[in-house]
């Protein structure tokens, strides 16, 4: 069986992680069976989650995960799509994981001191207090160098939020009325939207990215339904 190692679930989202929630809905959609296991990043191959165990073989990163599960249990839910469809999920999974994402971690980690409080008490809160804390600081301290080193935490604010405004209007536009991204059924497209829009609009870190997204006519929607549809437990 395969077993995921992610971080516990928190805030009626499958994960506070957009590539956890991205990984789990894409094993939903292709209905392979696996176990969960709640962790921390630190003990985790290179240092992050989500990885996962099938029968003895660990393989870490979202993208590499579904590569793998789809070389050894098939293409699962982008059965059917051509060429011309494939080429579009891949330009649109690299907006929301190369550029949308860094604008969300942005708004945790080096957003207001509110912000910072709700994440580390999400993800480091089931800790004892004296190894939480200073694991949570070196957590911050690393996500706050990668915003630098990716370039984001460089700009102003008005400027990321600028840029912010163009992914969510690009990303409502491609969405339009159509269910899913590319029409009428689902595809790991939506497990990658799924998981970065899940965890901008239905998460209680505010920022203006958030009320970007949530004033979309179709953003919140899409998120609502994807959850009803593959995570039906934690729409109750």
């Amino acid at each position: 069986m395969i077993v995921l190692y992610q971080f516990p679930r928190c805030w009626q989202i499958p994960n506070p992680s957009h590539f956890c929630v991205k990984l789990e809905t894409y094993l939903r959609m292709a209905g392979l069976e696996y176990r969960m296991i709640p962790t921390i990043p630190f003990t985790a191959p290179r240092g992050k989650l989500p990885y996962i165990d099938d029968n003895g073989v660990k393989i870490a990163d979202s993208r590499a995960i579904i590569r793998h599960l789809q070389q050894h249990y098939g293409p699962g839910p982008d059965t059917g799509l051509s060429p011309a469809q494939l080429a579009q999920a891949l330009a649109w999974q690299r907006l929301l994981e190369e550029h949308l994402y860094w604008i969300s971690m942005y708004s945790r980690w080096q957003g207001s001191a509110e912000n910072w409080q709700i994440n580390k008490q999400a993800i480091f809160g089931s800790l004892p207090v004296w190894a939480g804390a200073p694991l949570a600081q070196a957590y911050r301290w690393r996500i706050k160098a990668q915003l630098r080193g990716q370039g984001l935490a460089r700009l102003s604010p008005a400027e990321i939020w600028q840029q912010a405004t163009a992914d969510i209007a690009a990303l409502s536009t491609q969405l339009g009325d159509q269910p899913y991204f590319l029409g009428q059924q689902p595809c790991s497209l939506d497990a990658s939207a799924y998981g970065v829009l899940s965890n901008i609009i239905n998460c209680p870190v505010t920022s203006p990215l958030q009320e970007l997204a949530e004033q979309t006519p179709n953003l919140p929607a899409f998120c609502r339904r994807m959850q009803s549809r593959y995570f039906p437990e934690l729409s109750a």
